[in-house]
């Protein structure tokens, strides 16, 4: 029998891909055990047109269709630890990549205390790749400077090994269209000037700090499975988006330390400890219907808070003005 073509989704991926955006689609919310509303976890960072896929849990594969994003929309995949709410969706998504002819290597990031788990994983027959898959064994500290974003690892206290991860854009700046005018660049020449750093014109030479002002990276963290520690803090030092897990509400805080998690005033004390900018809540117990109570609570304590829902699409605040 003659091998089939790719199946291709009727509506094909969403305006947009592959071009300039800035955001967090939100492809799974629960924690140990998925619901009929509720996937396992899965969240994927759109960057400029960079993806990075964290904790492609069971069933991410489907929940990336769903919401209309292609497997050549991951560059990056990082993982923070081996349970498989965590993980187990990493095969198929894998197997996606080859039924639609990936050719490029893609390197999967993972605490390297869990190597084992990791190359067990990998191992799972899928009828062979289009391509390599290049396991980043990581620990505390730098693991990728490459551009458009930097990633750090911070560790976290949970009941296996396991990696918080930051992703930082370098700082940048951001020219002044009125001081451009004045200094009479227009058109090519402020690319020129902004490469160059200075640019000799009738007026005389001008100089790129003279017509633009320093902008901020945008950064991101992502605080998965972990009882409150100040690795956890330092991670989501003055970032944009702190995406974290807050499994259980406070009443059952207790609970929360004995399994190694996060409720969501906690969550929310780690933000504000933090300095964060918004903070978007995630990895809910089944016992918890109603995500909002979890952004109520988070609310008393830090005012810009997401309780995420399945396919969400979470944009970061707007750049702080100068």
């Amino acid at each position: 029998m003659a091998p089939q073509a790719p199946e291709v989704p009727p509506d094909g991926p969403p305006p947009g891909w592959g071009s300039s955006g800035r955001q967090l689609v939100v492809l799974g919310t629960a924690s140990q055990a998925p619901t009929r509303r509720r996937n396992h976890n899965g969240y994927l960072l759109r960057f400029d047109g960079f993806g990075v896929l964290f904790d492609p849990g069971e069933g991410t594969q489907r929940q990336m269709v769903l919401a209309g994003v292609p497997s050549s929309a991951v560059d990056l995949v990082c993982i923070t630890h081996l349970h498989g709410d965590h993980c187990l969706g990493l095969p198929g998504v894998l197997a996606r990549m080859s039924l639609d002819g990936r050719r490029a290597p893609i390197e999967v990031c993972a605490p390297a205390a869990a190597a084992d788990d990791l190359h067990r994983l990998l191992a799972v027959p899928n009828g062979g790749h289009t391509f390599e898959v290049v396991p980043v064994l990581c620990d505390e500290g730098p693991v990728r400077d490459a551009p458009p974003l930097r990633l750090v690892a911070g560790r976290l206290d949970h009941r296996v090994p396991t990696l918080g991860w930051r992703l930082e854009e370098p700082p940048g700046r951001t020219m002044d269209a009125e001081a451009l005018r004045r200094a009479g660049v227009t058109g090519p020449a402020v690319r020129q000037l902004q490469s160059e750093g200075a640019l000799r014109t009738a007026q005389g030479t001008v100089h790129l700090d003279q017509v633009s002002h320093p902008r901020r990276g945008r950064s991101l963290a992502l605080v998965m499975d972990t009882r409150p520690c100040p690795q956890a803090v330092e991670l989501a030092r003055d970032v944009d988006l702190l995406v974290c897990e807050s499994t259980f509400l406070a009443g059952d805080e207790e609970l929360a330390a004995t399994y190694g998690h996060l409720t969501a005033t906690q969550a929310a004390t780690i933000a504000a400890e933090a300095g964060a900018r918004r903070l978007v809540l995630t990895h809910f117990s089944q016992r918890y219907p109603d995500e909002s109570r979890f952004a109520d609570e988070a609310a008393r304590i830090f005012p810009d808070v997401v309780a995420a829902r399945d396919l969400d699409v979470i944009d970061f605040p707007a750049h702080l003005a100068r």
